[in-house]
């Protein structure tokens, strides 16, 4: 595929998950009719969290290793129904902005009915793509990001991106799925699991490259997880010897929160 089928695989996928209102019910390593939350981490106890808001689509807490500041600027990248966005929001405070952008409308379309029963003034959301960003130059403070720069094809465009759009002083934050090994063939070519993060994953070496190659310094690995497949969803795409020889291979997925200074 190319990176435009893979964009519109991508939004074709994220666009129905908000069609269909989900709350939680599908992590995003779900298959069309299945029901897990392996990736998701446990938002509920955090301030600002809006439950309409929260479609079980993360891999991590961006937010909570961010730094975020009172008064400051935030960007949230494929902010969907506006999760990330609502709990730096209660962080920065009246005085501060927080921005979602989102390549998909209908996710869009929810994110402003979320805020608009909560009244944010300084809320915004924005359609556009990571790669070009709708965004000033220096113009943001933080930058967070939830299981969503392994979805987009050119990652080190993304990267650059964030670096453009940050202040001098700036910084990033952002969960992510990466790979540890090789990743069977029919699992990476399989739609679903790209748009579900993780064939579309780069390797924790390349990533933690890509991130410094695009000129962030002082790179951190704030929190690790590994993710679990569960086998109801392996058989969809591999059969019951291949299962068996994945499970017996030295492979692991992910869950990692970084931070970046630019």
């Amino acid at each position: 595929m190319n990176d435009n089928q893979i964009k519109e695989i991508v939004k074709e996928k994220y666009s129905q998950l908000a069609e269909v209102n989900l709350k939680k019910a599908k992590s995003c390593c779900a298959g069309s009719e299945q029901v897990y939350t392996i990736m998701a981490d446990e938002y509920t106890s955090l301030e600002g969290y809006v439950p309409d808001a929260d479609l079980g689509l993360g891999c991590g807490l961006p937010t909570e290793f961010a730094e975020i500041k009172t008064r400051d600027t935030v960007l949230d990248l494929g902010s969907g129904a506006g999760n990330d966005v609502f709990i730096a929001r209660r962080v920065v405070g009246e005085n501060g902005k927080v921005i979602g952008v989102d390549f998909t409308q209908p996710m869009i379309d929810k994110a402003n009915l979320n805020n608009k029963k909560l009244g944010y003034e300084n809320v915004e959301f924005k359609l556009g793509e990571i790669e070009k960003l709708p965004i000033e130059s220096s113009s943001i403070d933080v930058v967070i990001s939830n299981c969503v720069l392994n979805l987009v094809p050119n990652k080190i465009k993304a990267f650059q991106e964030i670096y453009r759009v940050l202040k001098t002083t700036g910084h990033f934050c952002v969960s992510d799925i990466v790979l540890k090994g090789e990743l069977p063939e029919r699992i990476r070519k399989a739609a679903e699991m790209y748009a579900g993060c993780v064939a579309g994953a780069l390797q924790k070496e390349e990533y933690i490259k890509t991130v410094k190659s695009a000129g962030f310094k002082n790179i951190q690995v704030r929190k690790e997880k590994q993710i679990v497949i569960p086998k109801e969803i392996l058989k969809n795409y591999l059969s019951d010897k291949e299962i068996e020889e994945y499970e017996n291979k030295e492979f692991q997925i992910l869950s990692m929160t970084v931070f970046a200074e630019k």
